[in-house]
């Protein structure tokens, strides 16, 4: 039987991918490479974003 949808809403930024490790190039003294973190300026990492505040119309 399937299971239903979550109601989570991913990142329209990142697609739910927050964090990523970017390659330098260049790699240690053991040969391991050098990666760079960096999260998603939009959701700060988090992956998920949050509803927007409903608008309210005033007048006609």
């Amino acid at each position: 039987m399937p299971q239903p949808a979550s109601n989570t809403r991913v990142c329209r930024d990142c697609d739910g991918f927050a964090m990523v490790a970017i390659t330098t190039g260049t790699r240690h003294a053991d040969g391991s490479r050098a990666t760079l973190r960096v999260t998603c300026p939009a959701c700060q990492g988090a992956g998920r974003t949050t509803p927007a505040a409903p608008l309210h119309r005033i007048g006609r």
